[in-house]
């Protein structure tokens, strides 16, 4: 699976909008974007194509910010990714009619509907629980 930076940037925003989900307030871009060294006129641009897409609220103003439009169990990975990316494409392959060249499409697109079934039973409520023991993990010296 490729992923492009916009793909992973916005499932990075979409995850930490996830973790403060229960908190009710807006999460500011500026915070996002220093947070992980994003360039915040481009994430301003990968939250408008998420609101568009119903995944996100925006409120302005100075405690203005983005918030998630449905509860983080709610949103899948693959939905995420979906806005970005587009629908999935099966990968490309030749022509060729032999048997060893059907084997091989039809073992790719198994692994392209697996791909596709992992990525839309992973929520955005789970992602984030992993999220907060990984961070409680963490300890400095």
């Amino acid at each position: 699976m490729k992923l492009s930076a916009k793909t992973e940037y916005a499932c990075i925003a979409m995850l930490e909008l996830a973790i403060c989900y229960d908190a009710g307030e807006p999460v500011r871009i500026r915070n996002i974007a220093e947070g992980h060294g994003i360039p915040a006129r481009f994430l301003v641009q990968i939250l408008l194509q998420l609101k568009g897409a119903g995944l996100v609220n925006s409120t302005r103003g100075a405690a203005g910010g983005y918030q998630l439009a449905k509860s983080p169990e709610r949103i899948s990975l693959g939905e995420v990714m979906g806005v970005i990316d587009g629908p999935d494409e099966l990968p490309h392959a030749t022509s060729s009619t032999t048997a060893t060249a059907k084997v091989l499409r039809r073992a790719w697109r198994e692994v392209a509907r697996l791909e596709h079934q992992a990525l839309f039973a992973m929520n955005f409520a789970d992602l984030a629980e992993r999220a907060k023991g990984e961070s409680e993990q963490m300890y400095y010296i």
